[in-house]
């Protein structure tokens, strides 16, 4: 298929596929994390808002390990029973009590930045992909066509059938490389609008149980 376009198209075009096929196993690994964390966030918000427990709530995050809300909560929790075990409601004064709520506030925020780590992993190789892929197949096609007209010049024949073959086939670089960038800023797009909503949802989700916390606190104090 490149038999006449010279070993750098023919490796431009190695890397293309290369990065065409990283790029699907991403986005396939991505859409099925994603939708994952999505159902069992939305299973874990359920049983928060509808329990009465945080214990009882903290065994159900227990078994949705792909749901960043959980492991958000997860995190406060833990965070909140050591504060709660080094601090007795009767004995802690209000400062102590508002020491361990923002104790608690930074383990939230520290959980919600390593969840929100993971849900981006791979992410930015598909913005590399979608950026540079056109750029290297494009580099490829007049590397090719370059080898074209040089091999035209020395045989000294410009006839159509000299030139269609290798002209041709420097331009699957180009098609390669838009083959490898499309998908890739697509799913790029798409998964970032996807991620942004679940942080907002994590934010969202740590200031709602900060406030349930923070309302606990004063209602102990009056």
């Amino acid at each position: 298929m490149v038999t006449h376009s010279g070993p750098v198209v023919a490796a431009v075009l190695a890397l293309l596929v290369a990065a065409s096929l990283g790029s699907w196993t991403i986005i396939f690994r991505k859409l099925l994390q994603l939708r994952r964390a999505r159902e069992q966030s939305s299973r874990f918000l359920e049983t928060f808002w509808r329990s009465k427990r945080l214990d009882q709530i903290y065994k159900v995050a227990d078994e949705l390990p792909l749901s960043p809300i959980a492991q958000v909560f997860r995190a406060g929790y833990v965070e909140l029973s050591k504060v709660t075990q080094s601090q007795p409601q009767a004995d802690a004064s209000m400062h102590d009590q508002l020491s361990g709520f923002e104790n608690v506030e930074r383990a939230l925020g520290r959980a919600a930045n390593a969840e929100l780590t993971t849900l981006e992993a791979s992410i930015p190789f598909l913005g590399t992909t979608a950026a540079a892929a056109p750029f290297v197949g494009l580099f490829g096609t007049v590397w090719g066509i370059m080898g074209a007209f040089r091999d035209i010049y020395q045989v000294g024949n410009a006839n159509l059938a000299t030139v269609a073959r290798p002209i041709s086939e420097a331009l699957i670089a180009t098609a390669v490389g838009l083959f490898a960038a499309v998908p890739a800023l697509v799913a790029y797009n798409a998964f970032n609008s996807r991620i942004r909503v679940l942080e907002n949802e994590m934010r969202n989700f740590s200031a709602d149980f900060l406030n349930i916390i923070k309302r606990h606190i004063f209602k102990k104090a009056a």
